[in-house]
Protein backbone atom coordinates (compact mmCIF):
# COMPACT_ATOMS: atom_id res chain seq x y z
CA UNK A 1 0.00 0.00 0.00
CA UNK A 2 1.38 3.27 -0.77
CA UNK A 3 2.30 5.73 1.98
CA UNK A 4 0.73 8.63 2.76
CA UNK A 5 2.28 11.92 0.54
CA UNK A 6 4.91 13.99 1.63
CA UNK A 7 3.90 17.83 2.23
CA UNK A 8 3.81 20.05 -0.30
CA UNK A 9 7.49 22.18 -0.95
CA UNK A 10 8.05 24.89 -3.18
CA UNK A 11 10.90 23.49 -5.04
CA UNK A 12 11.34 20.29 -7.18
CA UNK A 13 14.43 18.33 -7.24
CA UNK A 14 14.38 15.25 -9.75
CA UNK A 15 16.92 12.55 -8.76
CA UNK A 16 17.17 9.88 -11.43
CA UNK A 17 18.54 6.46 -10.75
CA UNK A 18 20.42 4.85 -14.10
CA UNK A 19 20.18 1.00 -13.46
CA UNK A 20 21.06 -2.13 -15.63
CA UNK A 21 20.75 -5.44 -14.33
CA UNK A 22 19.88 -4.10 -10.51
CA UNK A 23 17.79 -6.15 -9.00
CA UNK A 24 19.70 -7.36 -6.22
CA UNK A 25 20.29 -3.84 -4.75
CA UNK A 26 17.48 -2.01 -6.38
CA UNK A 27 14.87 -2.31 -4.17
CA UNK A 28 16.57 -1.87 -1.21
CA UNK A 29 18.73 1.70 -2.50
CA UNK A 30 15.87 3.28 -3.44
CA UNK A 31 13.61 3.07 -0.40
CA UNK A 32 16.46 3.72 1.66
CA UNK A 33 16.87 6.97 -0.67
CA UNK A 34 12.71 7.62 -0.54
CA UNK A 35 12.85 7.55 3.12
CA UNK A 36 16.09 9.49 3.56
CA UNK A 37 14.46 12.12 1.27
CA UNK A 38 11.47 12.35 2.79
CA UNK A 39 12.32 12.79 6.03
CA UNK A 40 15.53 15.04 6.01
CA UNK A 41 15.16 17.18 2.29
CA UNK A 42 13.54 20.42 2.41
CA UNK A 43 12.43 20.32 -1.06
CA UNK A 44 9.95 19.15 -3.42
CA UNK A 45 11.45 15.54 -4.80
CA UNK A 46 10.75 12.93 -7.63
CA UNK A 47 13.30 9.46 -8.14
CA UNK A 48 13.06 8.56 -11.31
CA UNK A 49 14.38 5.13 -12.10
CA UNK A 50 15.87 4.75 -15.31
CA UNK A 51 15.69 1.35 -16.37
CA UNK A 52 18.46 0.89 -19.85
CA UNK A 53 17.80 -2.72 -21.08
CA UNK A 54 17.79 -4.39 -18.38
CA UNK A 55 17.45 -7.97 -18.69
CA UNK A 56 16.60 -9.35 -15.45
CA UNK A 57 14.13 -8.33 -12.99
CA UNK A 58 15.16 -5.17 -12.68
CA UNK A 59 12.18 -3.60 -14.84
CA UNK A 60 9.53 -5.72 -12.80
CA UNK A 61 11.37 -4.10 -9.08
CA UNK A 62 11.07 -0.90 -10.49
CA UNK A 63 7.57 -0.39 -11.33
CA UNK A 64 6.80 -2.70 -7.96
CA UNK A 65 7.99 0.68 -6.50
CA UNK A 66 7.19 2.95 -8.58
CA UNK A 67 3.53 1.56 -7.29
CA UNK A 68 4.37 1.38 -3.72
CA UNK A 69 6.28 4.42 -2.78
CA UNK A 70 4.67 8.06 -3.61
CA UNK A 71 7.06 10.55 -5.82
CA UNK A 72 8.98 7.42 -7.54
CA UNK A 73 8.42 7.20 -11.22
CA UNK A 74 9.69 4.88 -13.51
CA UNK A 75 11.21 4.75 -17.34
CA UNK A 76 12.19 2.10 -19.56
CA UNK A 77 14.51 2.16 -22.80
CA UNK A 78 15.34 -0.78 -24.30
CA UNK A 79 19.02 0.28 -25.75
CA UNK A 80 21.68 0.48 -22.62
CA UNK A 81 23.67 3.25 -21.70
CA UNK A 82 23.70 5.49 -18.55
CA UNK A 83 24.43 8.74 -20.27
CA UNK A 84 20.90 7.64 -22.82
CA UNK A 85 18.93 7.00 -19.86
CA UNK A 86 19.91 10.49 -18.11
CA UNK A 87 19.70 12.62 -21.62
CA UNK A 88 15.90 10.78 -21.69
CA UNK A 89 15.12 11.60 -18.01
CA UNK A 90 16.47 15.13 -18.21
CA UNK A 91 15.43 16.31 -21.43
CA UNK A 92 11.47 15.68 -19.89
CA UNK A 93 12.12 17.03 -16.89
CA UNK A 94 9.59 19.85 -14.91
CA UNK A 95 12.00 19.83 -11.96
CA UNK A 96 14.00 23.16 -11.48
CA UNK A 97 17.52 20.70 -10.64
CA UNK A 98 18.20 17.47 -12.26
CA UNK A 99 20.79 15.18 -10.58
CA UNK A 100 21.56 11.41 -10.91
CA UNK A 101 23.41 9.05 -8.03
CA UNK A 102 24.79 5.31 -8.84
CA UNK A 103 22.28 2.55 -7.85
CA UNK A 104 24.67 1.05 -5.11
CA UNK A 105 24.48 4.91 -2.98
CA UNK A 106 28.17 4.59 -2.35
CA UNK A 107 28.13 8.00 -1.80
CA UNK A 108 26.60 9.31 1.59
CA UNK A 109 23.66 11.08 1.38
CA UNK A 110 24.09 13.74 3.66
CA UNK A 111 25.86 15.20 1.01
CA UNK A 112 22.88 15.75 -1.00
CA UNK A 113 21.75 19.16 -0.14
CA UNK A 114 24.52 20.64 -0.18
CA UNK A 115 24.93 19.53 -3.92
CA UNK A 116 21.65 20.60 -4.82
CA UNK A 117 21.68 23.72 -2.59
CA UNK A 118 23.66 25.97 -4.38
CA UNK A 119 21.63 25.12 -7.64
CA UNK A 120 18.74 26.29 -6.27
CA UNK A 121 19.51 29.45 -5.19
CA UNK A 122 21.24 30.00 -8.31
CA UNK A 123 24.86 30.69 -7.27
CA UNK A 124 25.88 27.66 -9.42
CA UNK A 125 25.18 25.71 -12.81
CA UNK A 126 26.33 22.41 -12.16
CA UNK A 127 27.62 20.68 -9.20
CA UNK A 128 29.48 17.35 -8.51
CA UNK A 129 30.50 15.16 -5.92
CA UNK A 130 34.56 14.67 -5.26
CA UNK A 131 36.33 12.07 -4.06
CA UNK A 132 39.84 13.36 -4.68
CA UNK A 133 39.61 16.19 -2.51
CA UNK A 134 40.79 16.64 0.49
CA UNK A 135 37.98 16.80 2.65
CA UNK A 136 36.36 13.79 1.47
CA UNK A 137 36.38 10.37 3.21
CA UNK A 138 36.92 7.02 0.46
CA UNK A 139 37.40 3.47 0.81
CA UNK A 140 38.30 1.76 -2.31
CA UNK A 141 41.14 -0.75 -3.65
CA UNK A 142 44.63 0.71 -5.24
CA UNK A 143 43.56 -0.05 -8.59
CA UNK A 144 40.68 1.69 -8.77
CA UNK A 145 42.16 4.59 -6.78
CA UNK A 146 44.86 4.98 -9.39
CA UNK A 147 42.77 4.83 -12.17
CA UNK A 148 40.81 7.27 -11.20
CA UNK A 149 43.25 9.89 -10.35
CA UNK A 150 45.37 8.89 -13.51
CA UNK A 151 41.93 9.90 -15.51
CA UNK A 152 41.61 12.99 -13.70
CA UNK A 153 45.28 13.90 -13.97
CA UNK A 154 44.93 13.67 -17.80
CA UNK A 155 42.01 15.81 -18.18
CA UNK A 156 43.20 18.62 -16.49
CA UNK A 157 46.86 18.27 -18.53
CA UNK A 158 45.85 17.54 -21.69
CA UNK A 159 41.93 19.21 -22.04
CA UNK A 160 42.67 22.00 -19.24
CA UNK A 161 39.51 20.90 -16.72
CA UNK A 162 39.56 22.20 -13.44
CA UNK A 163 37.34 20.30 -11.76
CA UNK A 164 38.67 17.34 -9.51
CA UNK A 165 36.71 14.29 -10.04
CA UNK A 166 34.74 13.65 -13.59
CA UNK A 167 33.88 10.04 -12.74
CA UNK A 168 32.02 10.16 -9.20
CA UNK A 169 28.33 9.06 -9.45
CA UNK A 170 26.79 12.08 -7.59
CA UNK A 171 26.06 15.17 -9.97
CA UNK A 172 23.34 17.60 -10.42
CA UNK A 173 22.18 21.11 -12.28
CA UNK A 174 20.29 23.59 -12.95
CA UNK A 175 17.41 21.78 -15.31
CA UNK A 176 17.51 24.87 -18.05
CA UNK A 177 21.33 24.74 -17.99
CA UNK A 178 21.39 20.12 -18.38
CA UNK A 179 19.00 20.82 -21.38
CA UNK A 180 20.67 23.17 -23.09
CA UNK A 181 23.56 21.58 -23.36
CA UNK A 182 22.25 18.00 -23.83
CA UNK A 183 21.99 18.48 -27.43
CA UNK A 184 25.34 19.29 -27.38
CA UNK A 185 26.86 16.03 -25.68
CA UNK A 186 27.45 12.74 -27.81
CA UNK A 187 28.20 10.14 -25.52
CA UNK A 188 25.48 7.58 -24.32
CA UNK A 189 27.70 5.77 -22.29
CA UNK A 190 30.17 6.51 -19.15
CA UNK A 191 32.21 9.21 -20.73
CA UNK A 192 28.42 11.16 -20.51
CA UNK A 193 29.44 13.06 -17.57
CA UNK A 194 32.68 13.95 -18.19
CA UNK A 195 31.50 15.41 -22.16
CA UNK A 196 28.96 17.08 -20.08
CA UNK A 197 30.82 18.92 -17.59
CA UNK A 198 33.96 19.82 -20.03
CA UNK A 199 31.21 21.24 -22.66
CA UNK A 200 30.25 23.47 -19.10
CA UNK A 201 33.27 24.53 -18.61
CA UNK A 202 34.03 25.98 -21.79
CA UNK A 203 31.65 27.87 -21.65
CA UNK A 204 31.86 29.64 -18.53
CA UNK A 205 28.86 27.63 -16.38
CA UNK A 206 30.01 27.41 -12.55
CA UNK A 207 30.62 24.08 -11.39
CA UNK A 208 30.44 23.86 -7.26
CA UNK A 209 32.30 20.96 -5.85
CA UNK A 210 30.97 19.01 -2.88
CA UNK A 211 33.51 16.63 -1.22
CA UNK A 212 31.81 13.38 -0.09
CA UNK A 213 32.25 10.48 2.17
CA UNK A 214 32.61 7.29 -0.62
CA UNK A 215 32.70 3.37 -0.32
CA UNK A 216 33.78 1.34 -3.59
CA UNK A 217 30.83 -1.15 -4.12
CA UNK A 218 32.95 -4.54 -4.39
CA UNK A 219 29.78 -5.75 -6.68
CA UNK A 220 30.77 -3.69 -9.58
CA UNK A 221 30.35 -5.35 -12.90
CA UNK A 222 31.98 -2.12 -14.81
CA UNK A 223 34.66 -2.82 -17.78
CA UNK A 224 37.68 -0.63 -16.24
CA UNK A 225 39.79 -1.19 -19.38
CA UNK A 226 36.71 -0.65 -22.18
CA UNK A 227 35.52 2.29 -19.99
CA UNK A 228 39.20 3.65 -19.68
CA UNK A 229 39.65 2.97 -23.69
CA UNK A 230 36.06 4.46 -24.44
CA UNK A 231 36.80 8.02 -22.43
CA UNK A 232 40.02 8.10 -24.08
CA UNK A 233 38.28 8.44 -27.45
CA UNK A 234 36.14 10.95 -26.14
CA UNK A 235 38.97 12.95 -24.80
CA UNK A 236 40.51 13.31 -28.21
CA UNK A 237 36.62 13.68 -29.92
CA UNK A 238 35.86 16.35 -27.35
CA UNK A 239 39.04 18.20 -27.71
CA UNK A 240 39.01 18.53 -31.54
CA UNK A 241 35.33 19.49 -31.44
CA UNK A 242 34.34 22.00 -28.19
CA UNK A 243 37.96 23.05 -27.32
CA UNK A 244 38.04 25.93 -29.96
CA UNK A 245 34.01 27.20 -29.42
CA UNK A 246 34.24 29.65 -27.04
CA UNK A 247 31.25 32.32 -26.62
CA UNK A 248 28.92 30.02 -28.93
CA UNK A 249 26.85 28.07 -26.41
CA UNK A 250 24.99 31.13 -24.95
CA UNK A 251 23.55 32.18 -28.05
CA UNK A 252 23.37 28.90 -30.32
CA UNK A 253 21.96 26.70 -27.38
CA UNK A 254 20.03 29.95 -25.11
CA UNK A 255 22.19 29.32 -21.83
CA UNK A 256 21.72 32.09 -19.45
CA UNK A 257 25.23 32.54 -18.18
CA UNK A 258 25.15 35.48 -16.45
CA UNK A 259 27.93 38.06 -16.75
CA UNK A 260 29.72 37.19 -13.26
CA UNK A 261 31.04 33.93 -14.80
CA UNK A 262 31.60 34.41 -18.01
CA UNK A 263 35.28 34.64 -19.32
CA UNK A 264 37.99 36.48 -20.70
CA UNK A 265 38.68 36.26 -23.87
CA UNK A 266 41.86 34.08 -25.32
CA UNK A 267 44.94 35.49 -26.58
CA UNK A 268 45.38 35.67 -30.20
CA UNK A 269 44.93 32.48 -31.43
CA UNK A 270 45.25 30.07 -28.55
CA UNK A 271 41.58 29.15 -28.61
CA UNK A 272 42.64 27.81 -32.44
CA UNK A 273 45.64 26.32 -30.84
CA UNK A 274 44.36 24.50 -27.90
CA UNK A 275 42.61 21.53 -29.84
CA UNK A 276 45.93 20.54 -31.52
CA UNK A 277 47.82 20.76 -28.39
CA UNK A 278 45.70 18.81 -26.79
CA UNK A 279 45.05 16.07 -29.00
CA UNK A 280 49.01 16.14 -29.30
CA UNK A 281 49.17 15.72 -25.35
CA UNK A 282 46.90 13.02 -25.42
CA UNK A 283 48.70 10.59 -27.87
CA UNK A 284 51.98 11.87 -26.60
CA UNK A 285 51.64 10.92 -22.77
CA UNK A 286 49.97 7.54 -24.02
CA UNK A 287 53.15 6.69 -25.64
CA UNK A 288 55.91 7.77 -23.22
CA UNK A 289 53.43 5.72 -20.70
CA UNK A 290 53.57 2.70 -23.05
CA UNK A 291 57.34 2.89 -23.76
CA UNK A 292 58.36 3.97 -19.52
CA UNK A 293 56.24 0.63 -18.96
CA UNK A 294 57.79 -1.54 -21.88
CA UNK A 295 61.50 0.03 -20.71
CA UNK A 296 60.90 -0.57 -17.37
CA UNK A 297 61.50 -4.52 -17.98
CA UNK A 298 64.74 -3.95 -18.47
CA UNK A 299 66.54 -0.92 -17.21
CA UNK A 300 66.08 1.43 -14.09
CA UNK A 301 62.83 3.64 -13.74
CA UNK A 302 65.13 6.87 -14.12
CA UNK A 303 66.53 5.71 -17.25
CA UNK A 304 63.72 3.92 -19.01
CA UNK A 305 61.72 7.28 -17.96
CA UNK A 306 64.69 9.51 -20.13
CA UNK A 307 64.56 7.23 -23.25
CA UNK A 308 60.66 7.61 -23.20
CA UNK A 309 60.65 10.95 -22.47
CA UNK A 310 63.45 12.04 -25.61
CA UNK A 311 61.50 9.98 -28.25
CA UNK A 312 57.67 11.36 -27.43
CA UNK A 313 59.22 15.08 -26.89
CA UNK A 314 60.65 14.28 -30.60
CA UNK A 315 57.09 13.23 -32.07
CA UNK A 316 55.52 15.86 -29.76
CA UNK A 317 57.69 18.96 -31.44
CA UNK A 318 57.18 17.98 -35.19
CA UNK A 319 53.30 17.15 -34.37
CA UNK A 320 52.74 20.22 -32.50
CA UNK A 321 54.80 22.60 -34.66
CA UNK A 322 52.68 20.73 -37.90
CA UNK A 323 49.23 20.69 -36.81
CA UNK A 324 48.97 23.22 -33.55
CA UNK A 325 51.09 26.46 -34.69
CA UNK A 326 50.79 25.24 -38.61
CA UNK A 327 54.00 25.75 -39.52
CA UNK A 328 55.01 23.53 -42.71
CA UNK A 329 58.17 22.85 -44.63
CA UNK A 330 61.51 21.93 -43.47
CA UNK A 331 62.87 25.53 -42.60
CA UNK A 332 63.80 25.61 -38.84
CA UNK A 333 62.68 22.38 -38.49
CA UNK A 334 66.21 21.48 -37.08
CA UNK A 335 65.63 24.51 -34.72
CA UNK A 336 62.39 23.94 -33.72
CA UNK A 337 63.58 20.23 -32.44
CA UNK A 338 67.08 22.01 -30.57
CA UNK A 339 64.77 24.50 -28.90
CA UNK A 340 61.61 21.99 -28.24
CA UNK A 341 64.89 20.18 -26.30
CA UNK A 342 64.13 22.72 -23.61
CA UNK A 343 60.31 21.17 -23.00
CA UNK A 344 62.18 18.06 -22.77
CA UNK A 345 64.67 19.11 -20.39
CA UNK A 346 61.95 20.70 -18.15
CA UNK A 347 59.89 17.48 -18.50
CA UNK A 348 62.69 15.30 -17.60
CA UNK A 349 63.66 17.44 -14.23
CA UNK A 350 60.06 17.03 -13.10
CA UNK A 351 59.75 13.64 -13.99
CA UNK A 352 63.11 12.42 -12.76
CA UNK A 353 62.46 14.48 -9.90
CA UNK A 354 58.95 12.50 -9.00
CA UNK A 355 60.61 9.25 -9.46
CA UNK A 356 63.16 10.43 -7.20
CA UNK A 357 60.73 11.48 -4.16
CA UNK A 358 58.38 8.44 -4.98
CA UNK A 359 61.83 6.32 -4.65
CA UNK A 360 62.33 7.73 -0.90
CA UNK A 361 59.09 7.56 0.16
CA UNK A 362 58.13 4.25 -1.50
CA UNK A 363 61.70 2.26 -2.12
CA UNK A 364 59.72 -0.96 -3.11
CA UNK A 365 57.31 0.85 -5.30
CA UNK A 366 55.44 -1.00 -8.09
CA UNK A 367 55.69 -0.08 -11.60
CA UNK A 368 51.85 1.36 -11.18
CA UNK A 369 52.36 3.78 -8.57
CA UNK A 370 55.85 4.92 -10.56
CA UNK A 371 53.49 5.24 -14.00
CA UNK A 372 51.13 7.64 -11.63
CA UNK A 373 54.05 9.85 -10.33
CA UNK A 374 55.33 10.21 -13.83
CA UNK A 375 51.36 11.19 -15.16
CA UNK A 376 51.39 13.99 -11.65
CA UNK A 377 55.11 15.49 -13.22
CA UNK A 378 54.04 15.27 -16.49
CA UNK A 379 50.56 17.64 -16.22
CA UNK A 380 53.11 20.35 -14.97
CA UNK A 381 55.51 19.58 -17.79
CA UNK A 382 52.58 20.36 -20.21
CA UNK A 383 51.59 23.57 -19.05
CA UNK A 384 55.50 24.54 -19.16
CA UNK A 385 55.55 23.28 -22.44
CA UNK A 386 52.52 24.78 -24.52
CA UNK A 387 54.00 28.34 -23.09
CA UNK A 388 57.62 27.81 -24.67
CA UNK A 389 56.40 26.69 -27.97
CA UNK A 390 53.89 29.36 -28.22
CA UNK A 391 56.30 32.39 -26.54
CA UNK A 392 59.54 31.53 -27.73
CA UNK A 393 59.89 27.88 -30.64
CA UNK A 394 56.61 28.58 -32.47
CA UNK A 395 56.81 32.71 -32.18
CA UNK A 396 54.75 33.90 -34.70
CA UNK A 397 57.35 37.02 -35.46
CA UNK A 398 60.04 33.96 -35.81
CA UNK A 399 58.12 31.65 -38.29
CA UNK A 400 57.12 33.90 -40.67
CA UNK A 401 56.52 32.89 -44.17
CA UNK A 402 56.81 28.87 -43.16
CA UNK A 403 53.47 29.09 -41.21
CA UNK A 404 49.99 28.14 -42.92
Amino acid sequence: MKQAAAPARTRLVEIVVPVHNEQRVLAGSVRRLHAYLTGTFPYGFRITIADNASTDATWEIATALGRELPHVRVLRLEAKGRGRALRRAWSASDADVVAYMDVDLSTDLDAFLPLVAPLLSGHSDLAIGTRLSRGANVVRGPKRELISRTYNLLLRSAMGARFSDAQCGFKAARTEIAQALLPLVEDEEWFFDTELLLLAERHGLRIHEVPVDWVDDPDSRVDIVRTARDDLRGMVRVARRTLGTFGTLSGAAGIPVPPRVRRARLPGGMARQLPGFAVVGVVCTLAHLVLFTTLRLVMPAVAANAVALLVTAVLNTAANRRFTFGVVGRAGALRHQLEGGAAFLAGLLLSTGGLAVLGLLAPDASTAAEVAALVAANALATLVRFLLLRAWVFDPGRTKGTAR
